[in-house]
């Protein structure tokens, strides 16, 4: 069921509600335009039995919480967004209700400056455009460009495998119909890491592409590991190479600009990261570097849809790609999506995928159907206006 048919009851456990929040003076007057009437967030989860050992959590993940934004409007549009947890954002809610859910420039100069002290609320531009795709009756990948109605994608893989096992899992992806695929490895145990590229390279030979990343960028709360520094990445680079990975992702912290900068010239590894960069003004200052030869802020988590729009232009312009790092839920996947097929970033996109212990239906749980490849390796972009998503009816 469309977004637009969740009612305005009773709110559910978890559920906060900024209601009581009157618009802005004057804007009760100006009855020619949509507004935004409420922002409702709902927290949901899903118990994992049995867990998922993902390469980066300190601890297998027993289970997986989603949140949800939906913002109504005046006219019954209600839009949808995922993504980040939005926590404590009903004391900023006031700085949208009564507002034109359209005049969207001025609700992401508005997010940012809400960031600025406090989290990150990209998951409210989500709903917001989806709105917009509602009330101009088109997909928002059509709105950011209409480059591509479907993107090859690669399939991330989540936790650490064995050689043998890893291999298995590829001749498996390739079956389904996958072209790429991303495996982790463990810095500190590169030795076994990159033996499970070559296990993989030696069972698929040159029929699917290979990405590596090392998530080395950035650290879960409380983890205070330090990264490796390029000395030991640019050996891991070296031996990749002659695996003929297509990139190397986060290899070193993702501000250490001028290491980045040096690992790329003294290997000619392509370098890919920046998928959690906090400000615009961070994902520029890394393409002002020449930091990275493929940008992957991710809309939900980092630095929204428009920004990311931008940036992606931006890359372009210098002959760079440009590709949504994804790994959120179905929400955030389709958001990433509509960017990246709008415009036309590649030559994948992310798509968590690492059975059994990360599927579609964990990663998706919140929708009525989870996202599925066709049988080319590719994710259609939904044609419903806006993002087209359709929840689980239980989320009515």
């Amino acid at each position: 069921m469309r977004a637009a048919g969740i009612p305005q009851g009773t709110l559910a456990a978890g559920q906060e509600r900024s209601a009581g929040i009157e618009a802005p003076r004057g804007m009760e007057e100006d009855s020619g335009r949509v507004k935004i009437s409420d922002i409702r967030v709902k927290h949901i989860d899903r118990e994992l039995d049995p867990p998922f050992d993902a390469a980066w959590d300190p601890v297998p993940r027993t289970s997986f919480e989603a949140t949800l934004v939906f913002v109504e409007t005046d006219t019954g549009l209600t839009g949808v967004g995922s993504g980040d947890t939005m926590a404590g954002f009903a004391a900023h809610a006031h700085h949208f209700i009564g507002e034109d859910p359209l005049r969207m420039v001025r609700h992401v100069e508005t997010i940012e400056s809400i960031n600025f002290h406090a989290g990150r609320f990209w998951p409210l531009e989500v709903a917001l455009w989806d709105i917009v795709g509602q009330a101009c009756g088109q997909s928002v990948a059509t709105l950011f460009g209409g480059t591509a109605e479907r993107l090859p994608v690669y399939a991330s893989c989540g936790d650490l495998k064995s050689p043998d096992a890893r291999a298995e899992s590829a001749i498996a992806l390739r079956a389904e119909g996958f072209r790429a695929m991303k495996i982790r490895i463990d810095p500190r145990r590169a030795d076994e890491g990159v033996a499970a590229v070559r296990a993989v390279r030696d069972a698929v030979g040159s029929d699917l592409d290979i990405m590596v990343d090392l998530n080395q960028a950035w650290r879960p709360a409380g983890d205070i590991t330090r990264s490796i520094d390029v000395p030991a990445a640019r050996l891991i680079a070296e031996r990749l190479l002659e695996l003929d990975v297509l990139w190397l992702e986060e290899p070193l912290k993702g501000d250490d600009r001028q290491g980045l900068v040096d690992l790329r010239r003294s290997t000619g590894m392509r370098v890919a990261g920046g998928e959690m960069a906090q400000t615009f003004a961070d994902s520029l200052a890394l393409l002002q570097a020449d930091a990275y030869d493929v940008y992957q802020s991710d809309v939900v988590l980092a630095a929204g849809m428009h920004r990311s729009r931008q940036l992606a232009e931006l890359a372009r312009m210098r002959n760079r790609s440009f590709t949504p790092h994804t790994w959120s839920n179905g929400i955030g996947l389709l958001a990433n999506l509509h960017v990246a097929a709008g415009v036309g970033a590649g030559p994948y996109l992310e798509y968590p995928y690492d059975p059994p212990g990360w599927t579609p239906e964990r990663r998706d749980f919140m929708l009525a159907e989870p996202l599925r490849i066709d049988g080319d390796g590719c994710l259609p972009v939904p044609q419903a206006p806006g993002l087209g998503i359709v929840l689980d009816p239980e989320l009515r």
